[in-house]
């Protein structure tokens, strides 16, 4: 049986250099054959409001979408990390609303850890999470969350006074107990500046390397297809696969050929076939 990943072993895995691998779902069935390929962890997160549910964007997923979905991937890996994603309105108005969807998280989705967007800005909420004896995961540079203030989806970090901002964010999100950080749409050399000022991991999306690396399961399958971020390398077509089972499915009943015999239950001493 596959061995849970603690924060102990993830930041040996740090310290020894070995990379860490995961990547995003939202489902019992993807959750289970993550784990049996070996993901090291999982995060469930918010961006199902456009993978599952087509918004336009994060903002408006809610606490209770954000559990069910972690209820259904903790069954399927019941053996792997699970990260909860906080959404937007879960924890921007106070500590005590962040430690109590923290808790629901823990209590209702048995998750490992929750993951926040910011830095500086959420430093009390990282801390008062922290003392409650829940792990917290920051996530700093490009925070969706966040896009309308950000000016969209846009790379950050690109200026040296937005990567010394970025950078005093990690340093934030570090000293108020996170036990690691995400660092999204920066480039390299901020990344690279962020792993020497913090002892904790640092994990990346479209930040180059670093700690561990994080994708959004849909992408890497070439399932969404919206649009396809730069940093996204796709490791298969599933939506080629769909389109033509689904195609098959549709002309095999339109032409008679499904079910054939084979496919139906016989008669037996004038009772039903079990199923």
């Amino acid at each position: 049986m596959k061995k849970k990943l603690t924060r102990f072993d993830l930041q040996e895995m740090k310290d020894k250099g070995e990379k860490v691998v995961w990547m995003t779902a939202y489902d019992f069935i993807t959750a289970q054959l993550a784990e049996e390929s070996g993901m090291d962890m999982l995060l469930v997160g918010d961006s199902l409001g456009m993978a599952v549910y087509g918004y336009p964007g994060t903002v408006p997923v809610t606490m209770d979408q954000c559990i069910y979905h972690t209820e259904a991937v903790r069954r399927g890996a019941p053996n792997t990390f699970i990260i909860g994603d906080m959404p937007f309105g879960a924890y921007q108005t106070g500590v005590r609303q962040a430690c109590r969807n923290a808790v629901r998280f823990h209590k209702e989705a048995a998750v490992d850890c929750i993951k926040l967007e910011g830095g500086v800005r959420v430093a009390d909420v990282i801390r008062a999470i922290s003392d409650g004896g829940m792990l917290v995961m920051g996530h700093i540079g490009l925070t969706p969350q966040s896009s309308g203030a950000q000016g969209g989806f846009r790379a950050q970090g690109r200026t040296a006074e937005s990567a010394r901002a970025i950078i005093e964010d990690a340093r934030a999100v570090s000293e108020a107990g996170a036990f690691s950080v995400l660092v999204e749409g920066v480039p390299p050399e901020v990344t690279e500046a962020i792993m020497k000022e913090i002892p904790i991991p640092v994990y990346g999306i479209g930040a180059g390397l670093c700690d561990g690396q994080v994708m959004i399961c849909s992408d890497i399958l070439g399932l969404f297809q919206a649009f396809t971020p730069k940093f996204v390398k796709k490791y298969g077509n599933v939506a080629e696969e769909y389109r033509k089972v689904f195609s098959a499915y549709v002309d095999d009943v339109k032409q008679g050929r499904f079910p054939g015999r084979e496919h139906t239950y016989k008669m037996i001493e004038g009772e039903a076939e079990k199923l």
